[in-house]
């Protein structure tokens, strides 16, 4: 009797193309769905984006606020512009961060006295 031989990385290849195609999803949101591992979700997206199979429909902000999240829609299409902020923005950004910061140091600072 022989045994049918059954190729894991193709089946969830398979399930991976049918999360994208029930929606747009992220690597995180594809991991959980086909349970494989977020670096290899990661390998995959990548490549079928880089041969044009998939793009990038959207961007998401991470928990800093930064756009840097990929959302993936499979088929072909242009990729969703990210927004940057330029490096004076950062910059001022980064300034008011530290400001309020010592204001705030001050503040307590007088409270526990």
């Amino acid at each position: 009797m022989k045994h049918k031989q059954i190729k894991v990385n193709a089946i969830s290849y398979a399930h991976l193309v049918r999360a994208m195609i029930d929606g747009d999803k992220t690597c995180l949101e594809l991991a959980e769905i086909t349970g494989l591992h977020y670096v290899t979700v990661l390998q995959y997206t990548r490549e079928l984006h880089k041969v044009g199979a998939a793009h990038i429909s959207m961007w998401l902000p991470d928990k800093l606020g930064r756009e840097s999240i990929k959302v993936y829609k499979i088929g072909r299409g242009f990729d969703a512009k990210r927004f940057r902020m330029s490096q004076a923005e950062r910059q001022r950004r980064y300034r008011e961060r530290q400001r309020f910061n010592r204001e705030q140091r001050g503040f307590m600072g007088g409270m526990a006295a």
